[in-house]
């Protein structure tokens, strides 16, 4: 599942830099058997294959480092936001868990450092959302991008992020707002900065309020 995702512009562009290093580790190969089965079933009864805590936790285990950061994606975890990937673009090794199945033994949890989730819905796995994660780090990452590009964006300043025109100004008559041709950055800059406020209010409420009670 990582194989296409690491050779991506952006993260093989950092890779070929060394500005970051990732490593893929199969959980699978910490089970014992012939079959290396990683999932049973739960206690209890219900639907569905939980994950056991001896792999994972012997995976975990043999990757861990001094200041090291364990974090295991999970629908029941808390919101993963652009402040979090700011928070862990600053650590020097990140550790993603990726659950599966049913879910995660949750003598799991208990190891990890932190949990989170990237949506209030349920994938079939943790290896999407890590990707996002990835993706999301690796971008803040100096010399990955230009500066600017991560400054002037949704979220940076809490607020979604104003619209953006490219040619021609003119499109089947769909114009452009005419102060983006004005070349008076002061105007151009109120009125970015007036849209992100009515994007944020109309699209994302929740962020909106957050913003004006600062």
């Amino acid at each position: 599942m990582f194989g296409d995702f690491l050779k991506e512009p952006v993260i093989a562009r950092a890779l070929s830099r060394n500005i970051v290093q990732i490593e893929i580790t199969d959980i699978r190969e910490f089970a014992g058997g012939s079959f290396r089965h990683i999932d049973d079933d739960p206690y209890g009864g219900g639907a569905g294959m939980v994950m056991r805590c001896g792999p994972v936790l012997d995976a975990l285990e043999s990757v861990r480092t001094p200041g090291s950061y364990a974090a295991v994606m999970t629908p029941s975890g808390r919101k993963y936001t652009q402040k979090t990937a700011h928070e862990f673009a600053s650590l020097e090794h990140l550790i993603l868990i990726c659950g599966h199945y049913e879910g995660l033994d949750e003598r799991i949890l208990d190891h990890a450092d932190g949990i989170y989730t990237i949506g209030d819905y349920v994938l079939t796995g943790g290896e999407l959302p890590a990707k996002v994660v990835m993706d999301s780090v690796i971008r803040l990452l100096p010399g990955v991008l230009r500066a600017q590009a991560t400054q002037e964006e949704s979220f940076e300043g809490g607020l979604l992020e104003h619209p953006q025109y490219t040619k021609p100004s003119d499109w089947r008559g769909e114009r452009i707002p005419e102060v983006l041709l004005s070349g008076d950055h002061a105007r151009i800059e109120a009125f970015r900065k007036s849209e992100a406020l009515r994007i944020t209010r109309e699209r994302r409420p929740d962020l909106f309020e957050r913003y004006e009670n600062g």
